[in-house]
């Protein structure tokens, strides 16, 4: 969104006129950065000015650099022809009223018969939704001085005092569109009575575009990005070593959300899935090129690797027990702690008296979770260590070789295979890793299946 002239170079209008700007919907995010600054910064956790609010530290500093960020933001898109003093009388407004709110909350906070906790959910999405009103409006100034008939729609929410569904607040606002003369340019962030960020969290504004392509009965949903969906990560790999994967299925893209991997949140799919609407990832720079279309029923017709990547950040957790061997049950109220404590798991290894499960702990929740299984099962051993996970992925990858030729790869280079699976459906080959191996084991698959 901040390379907004090439966005709408390539994308929003690019060879296109008159009556075929129009019968399309885009749901923009905030400008790079924004949701970082009123949050918390997503890689490193550092706070914005909700994670200050929520300590009870210095946030209204944190507010005025926002404020800073985004008029800069402003000025930046003059030469595309936006008004740059209504655009700042705009946000300014916005964020002068988001002050006055947070303001009053602090103010009765201090009476000691208001819980801050009941009041942090609200002012999480109070929030989160000013970088893509931001982005919204300024777009659709912009796109109004080019000569087309674009609409603001704003599903913040904001000084509405109804409660809505989430699909009523999108019919509310999408019911008297005209798709034929209307180009609606809308914001990522919903409010709605569940609460975006509570159901979702970062990455809503996939939600929205996946709510408004089932209710519009679109023919296809598109999602534009800096890169192509590539067979391994462009940053790490290279941009001219990689290739365009060209066709996956959901269950695909599933797994690569269980990873992390950005091409679209995992809940954002399902309802398209079950609508039967294919979601394309193009790379916005190349309009030209059709990208990656992720469809219902594609399985590719040869066996197959079509992509490798995985994280770094996972914590192996191992219980070891010589009780457990033959004993049901054992699994299950090892599982039941996690649950308990919110604790998902990406991978899991078993064999007769050792269970690892392999969890992304963004919230240091595992040594709590580690002392309380310690304390449950009294002759077992528990540990943690951290490791990463690289996958080799594909769509039908249903050829032993494909397992052969990987291990063997990774052995030749020395990469130590802490721990591997691969479940019977054969779409996702999985092996833990010593983190300080992680880049190279990326490299050396991709080679083998790619280059």
């Amino acid at each position: 969104m901040t390379r907004f002239k090439e966005v709408m170079d390539n994308v929003i209008i690019g060879k296109r006129t008159g009556a075929d700007l129009y019968n399309r919907v885009f749901v923009v995010s905030a400008y790079g950065g924004i949701t970082n600054l009123l949050l918390e910064n997503k890689k490193n956790g550092a706070p914005g000015v909700y994670g200050r609010f929520a300590r009870g530290e210095d946030w209204e500093s944190a507010l005025e650099l926002v404020r800073s960020t985004m008029l800069e933001l402003n000025q930046s898109f003059e030469p595309l022809g936006l008004n740059v003093a209504e655009a700042n009388d705009f946000i300014n407004q916005r964020l002068d009223e988001v002050h006055a709110c947070i303001r009053d909350l602090v103010r009765l906070f201090s009476y000691g018969h208001f819980k801050q906790s009941d009041y942090l959910p609200p002012s999480r999405e109070i929030l989160a939704a000013i970088g893509e009103v931001h982005s919204a409006y300024n777009s659709t100034q912009i796109l109004q001085a080019h000569g087309i008939n674009a609409t603001f729609v704003d599903l913040s929410g904001w000084m509405d005092t109804g409660i809505y569904s989430f699909d009523e607040m999108l019919r509310r606002h999408f019911d008297e569109i005209d798709y034929d003369h209307e180009l609606p340019i809308v914001t990522g962030y919903v409010k709605f009575n569940e609460g975006i960020m509570r159901r979702f969290d970062r990455g809503y504004s996939e939600i929205t575009f996946s709510k408004i392509a089932v209710i519009t009965n679109a023919r296809e949903g598109i999602i534009h990005k800096e890169y192509h969906l590539s067979t391994g990560d462009p940053v790490l790999i290279g941009p001219d070593r990689v290739k365009v994967i060209g066709n996956i299925n959901f269950d695909i893209a599933d797994q690569l959300a269980d990873l992390d991997m950005e091409a679209i949140h995992s809940k954002a799919s399902k309802e398209m899935e079950l609508c039967d609407i294919p979601i394309r990832i193009k790379n916005a720079f190349e309009p030209e090129h059709p990208g990656t279309l992720i469809a219902r029923d594609f399985v590719s017709p040869i066996p197959k690797v079509d992509i490798i990547c995985g994280r770094d950040d996972l914590i192996a957790l191992e219980i070891t027990d010589p009780e457990m061997v033959g004993l049901s049950g054992y699994d299950h109220r090892l599982l039941a702690q996690f649950y308990e404590k919110g604790i998902s798991y990406i991978a899991k290894n078993v064999n007769a008296n050792t269970i690892t499960h392999f969890v992304h702990d963004k919230d240091n929740l595992l040594p709590d979770l580690a002392n309380s299984l310690s304390a449950e099962f009294t002759g077992a051993a528990v540990t943690l260590r951290k490791v990463a996970i690289v996958c080799a992925i594909g769509s039908n990858m249903k050829d032993s070789h494909i397992i052969a030729r990987a291990v063997l790869a990774l052995a030749n280079e020395d990469i130590d295979i802490l721990a591997l699976g691969q479940t019977m459906p054969r779409v996702n080959l999985q092996f833990i890793i010593d983190p300080d191996q992680f880049d190279a084991a990326q490299f050396v698959l991709h080679r083998t299946f790619f280059e």
